[in-house]
């Protein structure tokens, strides 16, 4: 079991460097991570988390097919803005989710931190959502659920894991300063634009 943790962790930890890096092979790396951690976390009686795993595979596909579409001439996705109003309307869908999962997983099977895992999850969603969306205010939310994350983690007794998601928000950290420089700089001008 660790050395499947440990792989699902290095796979899952490359595809969000990636992330960091604006570059759409983040997508497929990150499938083969959710999909072994599917298993980690129903092993861990952490369903919520495994389902969020394979919503997550959902949300990949369309990610990759979003970012293919806003490709800059780098070879990165360019970087879009998350207008307000769009922002607190995700973010309230988020929480009717959290309580709608948490109370399903309370009251209908034995899993582990029902209440927690089931915001964790519903939140990871829509910061899965904004990434795929290519909004810089994901890292903000990346941030705040993986530090939760870590401390649920080492209550689970997944200190790979717990690790990983320690890892998760210094990558965070690093993709949300990549991503507001390409935010805040200025557009290029056309060839022969005058100034």
């Amino acid at each position: 079991m660790v050395r499947i943790e440990l792989a699902a962790a290095l796979v899952s930890a490359w595809a969000v460097w990636l992330t960091t890096r604006r570059r759409p092979w983040c997508w497929p790396v990150g499938l083969v991570s959710v999909l072994v951690y599917a298993w980690v976390f129903v092993h861990a009686k952490l369903y919520s988390d495994a389902l969020l795993q394979l919503a997550f595979a959902l949300l990949i596909g369309y990610g990759w097919w979003r970012w293919l579409q806003h490709m800059g001439g780098d070879g990165r996705v360019e970087v879009a803005a998350l207008p307000r109003r769009q922002a607190v309307a995700h973010l309230a869908i988020g929480g009717l989710g959290a309580l709608a999962l948490g109370a399903f997983m309370h009251y209908r099977t034995d899993a582990a931190l029902p209440w927690l895992d089931a915001a964790l999850t519903a939140f990871s969603l829509v910061a899965q959502w904004w990434q795929a969306k290519r909004h810089v205010a994901s890292w903000w939310l990346w941030i705040a659920v993986d530090v939760i994350y870590v401390g649920e983690y080492v209550y689970k007794h997944l200190l790979i894991t717990s690790v990983l998601y320690a890892g998760f928000v210094l990558l965070a950290v690093l993709g949300l300063r990549a991503w507001r420089r390409v935010a805040r700089a200025p557009a290029p001008h056309p060839l022969g634009a005058s100034h």
